[in-house]
């Protein structure tokens, strides 16, 4: 699987996509048009080992549906994301093995290493 996961419309997703230079053969999914499905999902929560690493807690509806005061589960993690696209913590990078998820400084970076080296 080669997939990298975004939002058009994020200007971060927009420059980790370009500091990247991602092969042709990375398939571009922008997570508003295509939500994630739950088989790839589960694919990477048992490659990162919880749903939680991959949910994203600063986006606007985590507070605004309450969720910051109330004790997730993994199921509801997986829930959530699986119907809203904005819970997703973004980019997610998968390269055969390989996976990157979010925007936090050391995810890029070891993205940009793996993928210098790959061209």
């Amino acid at each position: 699987m080669r997939r990298f996961y975004y939002l058009s419309s994020c200007d971060t997703c927009q420059k980790i996509m370009k500091a990247l230079n991602l092969p042709s053969d990375v398939e571009l999914i922008d997570i508003k048009q295509t939500n994630i499905d739950a088989e790839t999902l589960d694919w990477l929560k048992e490659k990162v080992g919880s749903y939680e690493g991959m949910f994203s807690k600063r986006a606007l509806k985590f507070r605004s549906m309450g969720l910051n005061e109330m004790n997730l589960t993994e199921a509801d993690y997986r829930k959530y994301m699986l119907e809203e696209y904005t819970f997703l913590k973004r980019p997610f990078v998968i390269y055969d093995e390989n996976i990157w998820i979010g925007n936090a400084k050391k995810e890029v970076e070891s993205a940009q290493a793996f993928f210098a080296k790959s061209h």
